[in-house]
């Protein structure tokens, strides 16, 4: 057993696929591979995996995630169409329009996850920014960053998960959670910067985070609702949805909700409003996607 060796628990029935990122004298520090869950577990309890497409956790995460980005394509090019009818018919005419989605800002606890979800991102052609910066430091660079970056819709996520060693009933306190509490920091700084949840959206959270804490200090969707893993990617997907609903419509909540890789127990929110315009004559002009350096 060494760093860098991907494990699953024994205890688990090996639901889950991790990465070691440390090795202590009797237990393993964990971070999954597909899910933002932070974890440690016995040696003992943990077997290595050598070809991990094999296992039926990663397969079935696989069938999930290709179902999402179908659904997200097929959403974009039906969205495309509709923006074109709309013109033609305001118009009466052909007319060449551009779209200008709403900008994200992404800030990871996880460098691996920040870089699948860039990837998204320029697949989805959302103008994004990204940054690997750990959980409890990001509430600090959030407030440097929102007024330089300026976006409509913040990311804030990375790892979490409820503490073994708690009190039974002490599910709805902060200090039962491992980065819950840097979460909830960083909404707030966001919503310092914006009042309003329909000027800047902010979604927050990961794997068994406190999604009540969240959303009452000012998220717009947040996870877990049922304190169960959620994937890499549901906050992404969230995002896409949010840059390319329009200003003039609410994002549909149950589509968005449902559309994830986790679904209702994994992610909810509140009635918000889209971020993404449509403009006329259409110029010559491009957006880029960057990953930020503290």
């Amino acid at each position: 057993m060494k760093q860098g060796d991907l494990v699953v628990r024994k205890s688990y029935g090996g639901d889950v696929l991790f990465k070691v990122e440390a090795v202590r004298t009797h237990t393993a520090v964990l971070k999954g591979t597909d899910y933002r869950l932070l974890a440690d577990a016995p040696i003992p309890d943990l077997s290595v995996i050598r070809d991990p497409e094999t296992t039926s956790a990663v397969q079935e995460v696989r069938i999930k995630v290709n179902d999402s980005l179908k659904r997200m394509h097929s959403e974009r090019e039906r969205q495309t169409m509709e923006n074109e009818d709309h013109i033609r018919h305001a118009m009466q005419q052909s007319q060449p329009f551009f779209e200008v989605p709403g900008k994200v800002l992404h800030l990871d606890g996880d460098g691996n996850y920040l870089k699948k979800s860039m990837q998204l991102y320029n697949t989805m052609h959302v103008p994004s920014h990204g940054l690997h910066v750990h959980e409890s430091q990001m509430a600090d660079v959030l407030y440097r960053l929102l007024p330089q970056i300026q976006p409509d819709i913040v990311v804030i996520t990375g790892h979490d998960g409820v503490l073994k060693n708690r009190a039974p009933m002490d599910l709805y306190s902060l200090s039962s959670y491992k980065n819950s509490q840097h979460f909830v920091n960083a909404v707030r700084v966001a919503r310092e910067y914006e009042k309003n949840r329909d000027g800047l959206i902010v979604i927050a959270g990961a794997c068994q985070s406190h999604f009540e804490a969240l959303l009452q200090v000012g998220s717009n969707f947040a996870s877990s609702p049922g304190r169960i893993l959620i994937h890499a990617l549901d906050p992404v997907y969230i995002a896409i949805k949010a840059s390319y609903t329009s200003i003039k419509d609410t994002i549909n909540l149950s589509d968005v909700i449902h559309g994830t890789i986790s679904g209702i127990d994994g992610v909810g929110g509140i009635e918000t409003m889209g971020r993404f315009r449509v403009g006329l004559p259409k110029p010559q002009i491009t957006a880029s996607n960057s990953v930020l350096k503290q």
